[in-house]
């Protein structure tokens, strides 16, 4: 039988192992977008094509979506400890790459280099929050885990405006390292050594059909984003990623310790969790592209400043995570996430009706208060759904496939909505019918939460089966 340490969070290390989730979620949701309003610096720098330049950013994604799987796997077998240590040693790394980058090449390299690292820190960080038994503990952490990859995103605009402007392109990679030292320091104090699983293996096929075919399915809509889906890049890409990912169906069912259990996705609650996961991000990473894109092209705000007009969303985030924890002891999980989610959606539909001339208070404060406070509330139930229920054994791969989902829901959603708007003369209009449609993805997300996820008992008196 397998056989699996996992050890309680310990009293006196408890401060240091919420310090270890906080900061490995918030580094990877930083990285992606860290680098968005540094962009035009670092094509000018480093002399980029415009066609290349989306590698910067889709280098990240690939390895980051791509590798996901195996790392909930990794963490699993290896012991979470030490795939911590490792991947942040590996982030470290490739960000001092990437911050000394002399060529383009060897930017792009660091960016997935990254991406890998992400894909080891991402699972494990939500794996540990599951470590913690005490009800109260565990809610607070699952709060702070939440919260890290809300704020992240909206913490990544804003430093990349801010950085860019004060110092250089360059310290937007490097800004990474001493995050990386404080989470290597709670790690250390606050994660007990595991030995992982004695007698599991790693399933060597599946882990590289599914990082192939997740790898070919996001450089075929983000090949779409740029070239338009009818461009032989998407096709070839969609028609590998198609004939890969069945292919990892096909060895998931035979293999005698499957990197993904065919059983895992008949449990409602991960089903519903990742579906309305992928929405989310389709809709939160939308937000963050269209919003400073509008406020620099359209608004014509200096980079610095574009980026201190995100701190709102930042405090709006802790603020909806308050929010979603104090109704979900009251209406449930279920019912919190689609409000959740129907809120944010509202959000993005009130970016869609930004005016075109300046307005903080009706252009930004408003639209990103709502957005944030839906976003903030809907990830603390999307993390607490997606590995309710989960063996101990398996508790990386469902956060593995939960921060996959995610990954894959915003780069897909992304690249639609850019699609979309790339179709408009004027830029305005292709801003506002992005988030307009990122609002319908959030409500299709939270009508599919609703139709999925199973009632609990704050729901109902009778608790649906998972």
């Amino acid at each position: 039988m397998t056989r699996t340490e996992h050890r309680p969070a310990a009293e006196t290390h408890f401060g240091a192992l919420l310090t270890t989730v906080f900061f490995l979620n918030f580094l990877v949701a930083l990285d992606m977008s860290l680098v968005n309003i540094a962009l035009p610096k670092i094509q000018a720098d480093l002399g980029f094509t415009p066609s290349a330049l989306q590698w910067v950013v889709t280098s990240y994604l690939l390895t980051y979506a791509g590798f996901m799987l195996l790392g909930g796997r990794i963490g699993d077998l290896w012991g979470r400890r030490n795939v911590i240590i490792a991947g942040l040693v590996v982030f470290a790394a490739a960000s001092l790459l990437g911050g000394f980058a002399l060529s383009s090449g060897m930017l792009i390299a660091a960016r997935a280099l990254q991406g890998v690292a992400g894909a080891l820190l991402a699972p494990a960080s939500l794996a540990l929050v599951t470590t913690v038994t005490d009800p109260a503990r565990h809610k607070k952490a699952m709060g702070l885990w939440a919260g890290a990859g809300a704020a992240g995103g909206a913490v990544g605009v804003v430093l990349s405006g801010l950085l860019t402007e004060w110092f250089s392109w360059r310290a937007v990679l490097l800004v990474n390292v001493p995050i990386v030292l404080i989470a290597l320091l709670g790690a250390i104090r606050g994660v007990r050594p595991d030995r992982g699983e004695s007698t599991g293996r790693l399933d060597v096929a599946g882990a590289f059909l599914v990082t192939a075919g997740v790898g070919a399915l996001v450089y075929a809509v983000s090949s779409a984003g740029d070239h338009g889906w009818a461009s032989p890049r998407f096709t070839v890409g969609g028609v590998a990623a198609a004939v890969l990912l069945v292919g990892f169906a096909i060895v998931e069912r035979k293999a005698p310790h499957p990197l993904m259990p065919p059983t895992l996705m008949k449990r409602r609650n991960i089903l519903g969790a990742n579906a309305f996961g992928f929405m989310l991000a389709a809709g939160q990473l939308a937000a963050f592209y269209f919003a400073s894109l509008y406020v620099q092209t359209v608004w014509n705000v200096d980079p610095g400043i574009a980026g201190t007009l995100f701190l709102p969303f930042c405090v709006a985030a802790f603020i909806g995570i308050v929010v979603g924890n104090k109704l979900a002891a009251t209406i449930g999980t279920r019912m919190t996430m689609v409000l959740m989610g129907l809120l944010t959606g509202l959000g993005l539909f009130l970016f869609s009706q930004i005016p075109a001339e300046f307005d903080f208070w009706l252009g930004i404060l408003l639209p990103s208060a709502v957005t944030a406070i839906g976003l903030g509330g809907s990830m603390v139930q999307v993390g607490v759904a997606a590995t309710k229920g989960v063996p101990p054994a398996e508790v990386g791969i469902a956060s593995g496939v939960a921060n996959s989902s995610r990954q894959l829901g915003g780069t897909i959603g992304l690249a639609v909505l850019v699609t979309i708007a790339s179709h408009f003369t004027v830029p305005r209009e292709g801003y506002s019918t992005g988030f307009a449609v990122g609002a319908l993805f959030l409500v299709v997300g939270s009508l599919l939460a609703w139709l999925i996820l199973p009632r609990d008992r704050a729901d109902s008196s009778t608790t649906a089966p998972e």
